[in-house]
């Protein structure tokens, strides 16, 4: 009896939780649309000069920052069981720099500005190569969580070590080109960046219905092979996804950390382990803190904008600081 009512109480925050992000969502895109230097009524937009800034400005950047928000969370979530590391995260582990450092060395080679399907492509095979080494290590060579952790910051500084040797070679023009990418921020998607959606979004609504796969895989290879689960396809299959997402968004907004790490890790301490409504609930609590970093990236200095990547880095370096010391002392 204390197990079925411990269940079903923990059934009910679940669903509580998925109404309140949607809630959320709804009222913090209504924010995002309305701030800025000029506030606008996005019901009621008043003049050409509101309605462009609404349309054309405001609100690709909204669904900009609510779909990497949402991707990189949810790239964070599965990662996190596939390495069996709760630290785990596409910025932490050098995945998000394996992407970036692909666009910039496309962006310091190519004479020509490149569109947004080659730029999504690069930072896919950038991504997909820093993850298949990450989970080669985990699973091969057995790299302990500490370790891996170590290997995924040298693989961030090593990219960053190229990224510092391209801006030295770089003209003016690349130098601002790389300076946005290294930085994060959604503030110059248009709609014709967003074409990339057509793939983001169905990749991302796939790796969310993976949940109960990933519960199974939970249990242990061992049991989940004897459930007639098949763990080396369902693993593939999920490092490509991450790689994919993870290339669309450092392709749409440069690198942005953090948030693959501080969702998934708070929604797994405060209401469990059920992969099949972490998952979506991680993509909804990352699309809603990316778009509120963003509102606050906006708001903070009244004559100038921060990047958004500075502000998700201001935000979860510090819950990442209080997980490592928190792992320190369970073990």
């Amino acid at each position: 009896m204390h197990l079925a009512h411990f269940l079903q109480r923990r059934q009910r925050q679940w669903k509580v939780s998925v109404w309140l992000v949607v809630l959320l969502l709804i009222g913090c895109s209504f924010l995002s649309l309305s701030v800025g230097e000029i506030w606008v009524q996005p019901w009621l937009p008043q003049g050409e000069l509101e309605k462009q800034l609404l349309w054309q400005i405001r609100l690709p950047r909204l669904v900009a920052a609510m779909a990497i928000g949402a991707a990189l969370a949810a790239s964070g979530a599965v990662l996190q069981v596939l390495l069996g590391n709760p630290l785990a995260e596409p910025g932490v582990l050098g995945i998000s720099g394996g992407a970036s450092l692909a666009l910039v060395l496309m962006l310091f080679l190519l004479p020509w500005v490149p569109g947004p399907w080659l730029t999504m492509s690069v930072a896919m095979a950038g991504a997909l190569v820093f993850t298949l080494l990450l989970v080669s290590l985990a699973r091969v060579r057995r790299v302990s969580t500490t370790r891996l952790l170590l290997i995924g910051v040298a693989l961030g500084i090593l990219s960053g070590a190229v990224v510092t040797w391209a801006f030295y070679f770089s003209d003016d023009l690349s130098q601002r080109q790389l300076l946005y990418w290294l930085m994060g921020s959604v503030g110059g998607v248009s709609w014709g960046q967003l074409s990339v959606l057509v793939i983001l979004l169905p990749a991302l609504i796939w790796l969310c219905t993976r949940g109960k796969l990933l519960d199974i895989l939970m249990l242990g290879e061992i049991h989940a092979r004897q459930l007639g689960l098949d763990v080396s396809a369902l693993r593939w299959r999920l490092i490509l996804v991450i790689a994919l997402l993870v290339g669309a968004a450092v392709a749409l907004a440069g690198v942005i950390g953090f948030i693959g790490l501080v969702v998934p890790h708070l929604l797994r301490l405060s209401l469990g382990t059920e992969n099949r409504y972490l998952l979506p609930l991680s993509a909804g609590f990352g699309a809603l803190l990316l778009a509120l970093a963003d509102v606050l990236a906006r708001v903070v200095l009244p004559a100038a904008e921060l990047p958004v990547g500075v502000v998700t880095t201001t935000l979860g370096a510090p819950v990442f600081i209080w997980m490592l010391l928190r792992s320190q002392v369970e073990s």
